[in-house]
């Protein structure tokens, strides 16, 4: 009995359990990325054009990416205390908005459907903040892969939220938003209060490799079967049944990760002297807090008392003259005789937010990020809109396709970026120019109108759009440490909502309200008659309706502009920290 219970300690204790439910979390994490689906109801039952709608997905945005408040009461906080603060959020703003759609509620201006859109769509912040902080403190020397999953998931969660509507089986569309509100705030309750640091960098074993090869799998997998799902609903009138029956397998598929945590716990006891090895070379390589702050203070030291001509002499006399000055600082500084004083970081070390404020790489990376995202964003936002232009009545396969490849496109970015720094030693913004290339020829077959046209762009847009949100925050990391990875990490997120603000809420909007009334005057040019006059002050009444490739034409070539500058701010950043990239993963190549 005894030995039982101290299994299931261990098992709830496992930083595999809290990866696990954390991808769990992360599913409900990506309801912002089902604005596409729920814009077009919106802007029916409200009547909105197609520039108020762009100011709610603006303030969607700002909901998804303003985690300030999320960061700072993750650290006051319990996990589960911030994770309950945005179920309840989710919950309040977009049960509100269903209210309102369905008129259960009176209709709000639209400042303030943008305040219900922001708070709901804010509480996707706390499920992020409190995913990725337990899990990157549980895996410390597997940051890529696990903030590639983890991001992953929260790209999937628009394709499986979708599934589980088709379900439903309602023809009322304001439906998907009641289960937005409802959905995600009964799984976060239900799951919060097994996320949380659980001492994960001594539970390292031999089969970790494996574990993530199994989750890598199940990712593939499962984006393949709701690819294959998605296209045979649009394209065969299932029964209910049969589309009930696809939902059960998607559960299931969802739920085969937690047999890693089980099998850890339940198969064996004692960990094999290999695993014990490892743990212990683990151990090693990690200094303590004081061994760190010892070496940063005699570094410093060294700086300000080295003679002028140190540097001019052979490398290994320069070495062996700075090692014993080192030791006597050492000494000094054991007796008191020297005033400690803390240098500025380099990069590869902690930063505080304030001090990677005022360096060029961090502006790099964020900048970089918001025309890449932010050029994504604006497909994502505007999918409902772009797809009925071109005559497609079922929305909503698009939006779960670019999910599913948004997904994808997290995996795989946490996954090639992580084989670019450990095997090469070279900078992980490679593999973002490389994203941002793909994107750029995305927006550029969505401007050209090309038959397939709306398959292929969300194929590519949705990969590398996803990839960046693998790249960065691991990049952010590893530059600027992990002390104050929260508030690094939502300083950057920052770049989505400001890159939506132009590019969706200015550009692409105006574009596309300008060629809706080009066409709404030549439907109406050369009528003269009082009926038709009339007819035509009734339609100005109505939301503007664009319809053809000429509706996103421009917005696309200016997207796919905007993305080739970000593949050359990405350059930038990799000729710039290349030495980084050497210092910090070279050691282990040798």
């Amino acid at each position: 009995m005894g030995c039982l219970k101290e299994k299931i300690h261990s098992f709830i204790n496992n930083r595999w359990l809290v990866f696990v439910v954390a991808m769990w979390i992360q599913s409900c994490a990506g309801i912002g990325y089902l604005f596409g689906s729920l814009s077009p109801t919106i802007k029916r039952s409200l009547n909105y054009n197609q520039r108020q709608i762009a100011r709610l997905g603006v303030a969607k945005d700002l909901g998804d990416s303003v985690g300030f408040l999320a960061g700072s009461l993750s650290e006051i906080l319990p996990l589960w205390g911030a994770l309950l603060i945005g179920a309840i959020q989710n919950f309040i703003g977009y049960g509100w908005v269903w209210l309102i759609v369905t008129g259960r509620a009176p209709a709000m201006p639209l400042w303030a459907m943008c305040i219900l859109i922001f708070v709901g769509t804010n509480g996707e912040t706390y499920f992020n903040t409190a995913a990725l902080v337990s899990c990157v403190q549980n895996f410390p020397k597997s940051r890529g892969p696990v903030v590639g999953i983890l991001k992953g998931f929260a790209g999937l969660g628009g394709a499986i939220l979708t599934q589980i509507y088709a379900v439903m089986h309602s023809p009322d569309h304001a439906s998907l938003i009641f289960m937005v509100a409802v959905g995600p705030t009964m799984v976060v309750i239900a799951l919060m209060f097994i996320i949380r640091p659980v001492g994960g960098h001594k539970q390292l074993r031999l089969s970790d490799g494996f574990s993530f090869s199994i989750i890598y799998s199940i990712c593939l997998l499962l984006a393949a079967y709701l690819m294959g799902v998605m296209l045979v609903e649009d394209l065969v009138d299932l029964s209910h049944t049969v589309i009930t029956i696809f939902t059960v397998i998607l559960f299931i598929l969802l739920f085969i990760p937690i047999t890693i945590p089980i099998t850890l716990c339940f198969s064996r006891e004692t960990r094999v002297p290999a695993e014990e090895a490892l743990l212990l070379e683990s151990q090693k390589q990690e200094p303590t807090k004081y061994e760190d702050d010892t070496q940063e203070i005699i570094f410093s030291e060294v700086e300000d008392e080295k003679p002028k001509d140190v540097d001019m002499l052979p490398a290994l006399e320069r070495q062996k003259r700075i090692a014993q000055l080192q030791s006597k600082l050492a000494q000094a500084a054991a007796e008191g005789a020297v005033r400690i004083k803390k240098r500025r970081p380099h990069r590869g070390e902690d930063f505080t937010l304030t001090e990677a404020l005022i360096k060029a790489d961090f502006w790099l990376i964020f900048f970089s990020l918001l025309l890449g995202s932010g050029s994504g964003l604006t497909v994502i936002d505007n999918l409902g809109q772009m797809s009925e232009s071109l005559g497609y009545d079922n929305t909503h396969v698009f939006v779960s396709m670019i999910s599913i490849w948004n997904f994808l496109g997290r995996v795989g970015g946490g996954y090639f970026s992580e084989k670019i720094v450990r095997e090469y030693a070279y900078p992980r913004h490679v593999a973002m120019a490389v994203a941002q290339v793909v994107m750029a020829v995305g927006h550029f077959i969505f401007a050209m109108g090309w038959p397939g046209e709306m398959y292929i762009g969300t194929l590519l847009v949705g990969l590398g759009y996803g990839a960046h949100w693998a790249i960065v925050p691991a990049a952010a990391s590893e530059l600027f440490g992990l002390k104050k990875f929260g508030a690094l990490y939502n300083f950057l997120t920052l770049a989505n909502p400001a890159g939506s603000l132009v590019f969706s809420g200015l550009i692409a909007s105006s574009i596309y309200d300008r060629e809706a009334e080009k066409q709404a005057h030549m439907r109406h040019h050369g009528q003269r008659s009082f009926v038709s006059s009339l007819s035509s002050f009734v339609y100005l009444d109505e939301p503007l309706k664009c319809e053809g490739a000429i509706c996103f034409f421009l917005t696309s070539l200016i997207m796919s502009g905007l993305c080739i500058v970000a593949v050359v701010l990405s350059m930038i950043l990799v000729y710039r920290t290349k030495t980084v990239y050497a210092h910090l993963y070279g050691r282990s190549q040798s």
